[in-house]
Formats: C-alpha cells, sequence, structure tokens
C-alpha cells in the first residue's frame, strides 16, 4: 500500500516559541526524500511530503525541531531560541493574565470566600485586576452585598486580559499585514470572544484571524458605527 502513497503539499508557519513572532530563512528538510526548503521572509513554507515523514527544522540560534506529517494541510511550528535575548521590558510585562488573576483573588479572599466578614478590602500596592481598585469599590459600596458583584467585575475583567494576552497586534499585524489605524479598527471589529480563546489551538487560532481578515477586505465598513451628527435641536454635552 506504501507504493501507491502520494507526495501532498503541506503549507505552515513558524514562530518564535518565546516572542511569538514570525521567523523567516528557517530551514525545512524532508527526512525521508531529502528535499530541503526554505520559508520566505512572512515565516511561511510549502514543502511536499506523505503522511509519516519527518519534518527538521532548523535555523542557527535556535533548537532543531521535528514534526511528523499526519492528516493536517497546515502546520504551526514553534522554534525555542538556544538563548534569551535580553529586552528591555518592565515587571508588568512579565505577568500574565492567570497570574494578575490569581494575585488578585489572593488580595480578595474576602470576597472569594468568606462574604460575611465586613473587611472586604485590603491593599495591594498599585496592583489589581486591570482596573483601578478605587473604582471598583465605588461601584459597589455597599459591602457585604455587592461582595458577588464586584467578583464578577474581576472575573470579566480576566477574561478580557486572557483575548488580549492572545489576540494581540504583534501576532494579528504579522497574520494580517495590517497596522496603525487599519489595525486598530480590525482588532475592534473582530475581536473574538472569551470562548474561542480558550478553546481553540494555535492552527484553528490563525484560521479565525485569517477567515475574519478576509471577511473585512470584503466589506471593511461593516459593523462600523454611524457618526454622530449635531444639528441645532440636539443639546450640547458641554
Amino acid at each position: 500500500m506504501a507504493a501507491f502513497a502520494q507526495d501532498k503539499t503541506i503549507d505552515g508557519i513558524v514562530f518564535d516559541n518565546n516572542s511569538k513572532e514570525r521567523i523567516a530563512k528557517v530551514n525545512i528538510v524532508n527526512n525521508r526524500t531529502g528535499e530541503s526548503y526554505y520559508n520566505n521572509l512572512k515565516a511561511e513554507f510549502k514543502v511536499k511530503a506523505q503522511t509519516g515523514d519527518v519534518l527538521i527544522f532548523s535555523k542557527t540560534g535556535y533548537f532543531n525541531d521535528t514534526v511528523t506529517v499526519k492528516n493536517e494541510a497546515t502546520l504551526v511550528v514553534y522554534l525555542k531560541p538556544t538563548s534569551r535575548e535580553l529586552r528591555e521590558v518592565t515587571i508588568r510585562s512579565l505577568v500574565t493574565p492567570l497570574d494578575q488573576f490569581n494575585k488578585t483573588k489572593k488580595d480578595y479572599t474576602k470576597i472569594y470566600g468568606h462574604l460575611s466578614d465586613k473587611d472586604l478590602l485590603s491593599s495591594i500596592s498599585g496592583q489589581g485586576a486591570g482596573l483601578s481598585i478605587d473604582a471598583l469599590w465605588n461601584m459597589v459600596s455597599k459591602e457585604g452585598r455587592n461582595a458577588t458583584h464586584l467578583r464578577a467585575i474581576i472575573d470579566q475583567d480576566y477574561h478580557e486580559n486572557i483575548i488580549d494576552y492572545r489576540f494581540n497586534r504583534t501576532l494579528v499585524g504579522s497574520i494580517t499585514g495590517l497596522d496603525g489605524e487599519k489595525l486598530t479598527d480590525f482588532m475592534f471589529k473582530y475581536r473574538p470572544s472569551y470562548y474561542i480563546v480558550e478553546n481553540t489551538n494555535d492552527y484553528d487560532f490563525i484560521r479565525y484571524i485569517r477567515t475574519s481578515y478576509k471577511r473585512y477586505l470584503r466589506n471593511p465598513k461593516a459593523f462600523s458605527l454611524q457618526p454622530l451628527i449635531l444639528d441645532d435641536k440636539t443639546t450640547s454635552l458641554y
């Protein structure tokens, strides 16, 4: 049966495992045929392979990686750098949404546990769940009865942070080629739900962005708000 196996075209994209940015000029070798390829400047590649073939990915500054071809037509490959690139970053940029959420839960133990306690608010030295704690507390001024409301606000903020963390400008811009105002417009109109972000793998998430981008190109004005037109009868807000 193996004699009847035919090569098929496999396409894909290569990312840096740490930064999640695209990597160009990656060498790809089919271990069965010995054929060698390079991905393009967009980090995309096309190779001929059969199911069961082993593809070897290599690039200076990265550990080699191998991928066994299965039934998928598109591959998403992440290469790990051999050394960490030193970058000027803030401590806050290293905190994931889950880290921040767990810290918030720890600081607000009484909200998530003993709701009957009166002393509901504790100091967290300027670090919160992404929203101003003072603003949150002003929204729920009655301590006991509004503890559940406060928890819902923090949970919702965590969900939004998760979406922002994965649906970020670097990734979306690299896939769509958009930047500036057009990138902002696209990301606003096609922002995925928390369910999509949490329940799709990398391949399906990239496909979601590409599909959304095609829809955006067909009708860039879709989902746009109508401009506010003021006339003589409109009351000024100032």
